[in-house]
Order: C-alpha cells, then sequence, then structure tokens
C-alpha cells in the first residue's frame, strides 16, 4: 500500500525554517515546498511527461505570494492537463508565447498587415488615405493597445472627439476600416470576436453631400475664368484632360503614356488605378488627343503624362487641379471631382442613354441582378457621346453653349 502524504496546512508552512541543505514539505499528488537555506519558500510540481514517462519538474512561484489554496488550483490545473495528454511545461510555454504576440500584435501592427492586403485591391492614392486617415486619427489613441485588449467602449471614446468636430463622413469612414482590420484579426486567430461590429450605430449618421460643382450652361464662365487664370500649362491641360475625358482626379492626373494608345484613339486605365478595380477605357476625342499632343514635347519620355514638376518621376498630385479651381475664385463652388458632374448633367440633358453615361463615367450598377447581366462597356456607342462632350467644351470655351446635340453623334440606345 503506497504511503499517504498529509497535506500541509498554512501553520506548518508559517513555521518551516531554513537549515544548512534545501529540503521539501509534500503536500501530495506532486505538490511539494521547497525550503532554500536563504529562507525562500518555492512550489514545485513533480509528475510524468505524458508522452515519454520520463519525470519532471515543473515552479509554480513562491509562499507567501502564492498561498497554498492557489499552490494547489495549480497543481490540480496541472493535473487535468496531464490526463489530457498534454506536458503542463509546454503549455505554460505556448502561453507565455501566445501573451508575448498578444502583446506585440497592437492595433498599429494589425493594421499594417491589413494595409498590405488593402492596398492589392484598391488605387494607390486611395491606399494612401486609407494609412493617413489611421495616422492621424486611430493610431495616437490606440496604436499602442495590443489589439486582443481593445473593446467596444475604447473604439467609441476614440471615434468619439472625431465626431464632437463634426467631421461625421471621417467618423463613418474610420468605422468602416477599423472593423475591416478587427475582422481580418479575428480571421487571422488573433481575436475571438470583432469589437467594431456595428460600431458605426454609436454615431450620428453624416448627411450625404454631392460634390461642389456648376451647371452646364455656367461652363462659359469657368472655361474663360481658368483661360486667363495663372495657371502653367501642364496644370492646365490636366484640367482640361480631366474635364474631357469624365476621369477622377486621381485617374487623370496618374495617367501613363502606356496606357494610350494614340492609333485606337483609347485610354487603356488598369484595374489597380480604379475605384472600383475594374479596367476602364476611354475612348479619345479629338481635342483629348491635341491635349495628349501638346504634353508630348513636355513629358513624351517619362512615364507620366502629366508629370510632377518637383519629382519628374512621379505623377501631380491628385488634387493639383482642385487647386488651381480654388485659387480661380471657384472654392466651395466648384471642385475638380464636380467636372464629372458637369458632364453628366450636360450628356443626361441632352438625352444620351443612362447606361452610356454611367459607363463613361465608370459608374457600377448597384443592382446584383441587373449589373450580373448587363457586362457592356457600351464603347462603341461611348465614342460619339465623348465627341459630343468634347465639341460642347469647345463650344463653351468659345464662350457659348451648344443649343442642341450635334446632328448624328446621338449614342445608340
Amino acid at each position: 500500500m503506497p504511503k499517504q502524504t498529509t497535506p500541509l496546512t498554512d501553520t506548518e508552512i508559517k513555521a518551516a525554517k531554513s537549515k544548512e541543505k534545501d529540503y521539501s514539505l509534500y503536500d501530495g499528488d506532486g505538490l511539494n515546498l521547497l525550503i532554500k537555506t536563504t529562507g525562500s519558500k518555492i512550489w514545485q510540481f513533480r509528475y510524468s511527461r505524458p508522452i515519454d514517462r520520463k519525470r519532471a519538474k515543473l515552479t509554480f512561484g513562491s509562499y507567501p505570494s502564492i498561498p497554498l489554496k492557489n499552490a494547489r488550483e495549480l497543481r490540480d490545473n496541472a493535473r487535468a492537463l496531464i490526463a489530457r495528454n498534454i506536458d503542463p511545461q509546454d503549455h505554460e510555454r505556448m502561453q507565455q508565447q501566445k501573451a508575448r504576440e498578444t502583446k506585440a500584435n497592437t492595433f498599429q501592427v494589425v493594421a499594417g498587415m491589413w494595409w498590405e492586403v488593402k492596398k492589392k485591391s484598391v488605387t494607390e492614392d486611395y491606399a494612401k488615405d486609407i494609412w493617413r486617415s489611421l495616422e492621424k486619427d486611430v493610431f495616437p489613441m490606440i496604436g499602442n493597445i495590443a489589439i486582443a485588449d481593445i473593446k467596444r467602449r475604447t473604439l467609441v471614446l476614440t471615434l468619439e472627439p472625431i465626431q464632437d468636430r463634426g467631421a461625421l463622413e471621417t467618423v463613418r469612414r474610420l468605422c468602416q476600416r477599423i472593423n475591416e482590420i478587427m475582422i481580418y484579426a479575428m480571421n487571422k486567430g488573433l481575436i475571438d470576436v470583432a469589437p467594431s461590429v456595428n460600431i458605426s450605430k454609436a454615431f450620428a449618421k453624416p448627411q450625404k453631400k454631392h460634390m461642389p460643382s456648376i451647371r452646364p450652361e455656367l461652363l462659359p464662365e469657368l472655361m474663360q475664368t481658368m483661360k486667363l487664370a495663372s495657371i502653367e500649362l501642364p496644370t492646365r491641360c490636366l484640367f482640361m484632360w480631366q474635364l474631357l475625358t469624365l476621369t477622377r482626379p486621381a485617374e487623370a492626373s496618374g495617367t501613363r503614356w502606356d496606357e494610350i494608345d494614340l492609333d485606337a484613339k483609347l485610354w487603356r486605365i488598369p484595374a489597380n488605378r480604379m475605384k472600383m478595380n475594374r479596367e476602364h477605357v476611354v475612348p479619345l476625342s479629338e481635342q483629348a488627343l491635341v491635349i495628349l499632343n501638346r504634353m508630348k514635347p513636355l513629358s513624351g519620355h517619362r512615364e507620366y503624362v502629366f508629370p510632377s514638376r518637383i519629382k519628374p518621376t512621379q505623377p501631380m498630385n491628385s488634387q493639383t487641379v482642385n487647386a488651381a479651381l480654388k485659387r480661380a475664385g471657384f472654392g466651395g463652388v466648384l471642385v475638380s471631382h464636380g467636372l464629372r458632374s458637369i458632364g453628366s448633367t450636360a450628356l443626361n440633358e441632352e438625352g444620351f442613354s443612362p447606361d452610356v453615361i454611367e459607363a463613361a463615367l465608370a459608374h457600377v450598377d448597384k443592382n446584383e441582378v441587373r449589373r450580373a447581366y448587363n457586362r457592356s462597356d457600351y464603347l462603341e456607342q461611348r465614342k460619339p457621346m465623348m465627341q459630343w462632350w468634347a465639341d460642347f467644351i469647345t463650344a463653351a470655351d468659345s464662350g457659348s453653349v451648344m443649343d442642341s446635340g450635334i446632328r448624328g453623334l446621338r449614342a445608340v440606345g
């Protein structure tokens, strides 16, 4: 019959004194208290490894920091692991490793991992905008917090100051981006639940505002003002290029010469530069080709049609035309993105097919069923329409707006 060990008592432990050699007091089931010659008292758990049955020892800590009751709980937990064929020492190392990883995986670190994936599916400018918004409004508050420690209330407190300054659209975008980061962390196994789900409902909804723009009949005034404004030729050409092609600011400013097919009179914008991540082909009007001819001596030997004046190996800033409009006195009245609205209004009022106009604007039908069946880019119908729009601009540049469409140039429905 095996020898029975009498469990220890607190009185016995407190009374234990150091001796010339280390010795142990036994509590049973592998738990003992090592009394060191220095007087310190260390809890130890001795066991057989579940795989190879070799003897091993696990240290829990010192008494009285760990009282008798807690030491027994640690022993019982270790025995439960052994019953499941898990070595307590391996388990402890894994827990320590997990704790180190948790501490290292701060919100900013995980956001960086997510951003590396995200930027492959969006344009370069949009990717930069995402990171700038996080650097400005999120990282200063929670960037250094372990992502596993972030609670819903943490996120609300982070975004409330942005709401207080009235930037509701910024709050909306940040809610979306934070949620994407949290879901990414959950999918990577870094957290079990994303506390950011539906976080936007904690904030007021922004009122949808259209980009400031003008009516088509005011285009002559715009053209005359820009003609007289003190604007460098490349900026003036970029303004006209954006207006003529109905493209977004970043798409226009980032135009590359290798995207242009002069023989076919087409501009092929690759998917990675488009907002919706789909290739967009723009039929080039005669006036658009003139712009390219004007830029050829200035940038034909470079990658970009509209290179930056300071860094010619980079394109012009996407906000260059916007800044020019402000200097010309259109601040609050018209932004460069609003040039597309002028064209859309003019084309719709002229009676061109809405589907063809939407294709020219590189819009994606929000109706999924309709989008699935309508895969046409209406390229052939867009060619005469874009020439009509270019002629409309030319007429405005001469000081008038055409009263009616050019016969024979309507798009085919």
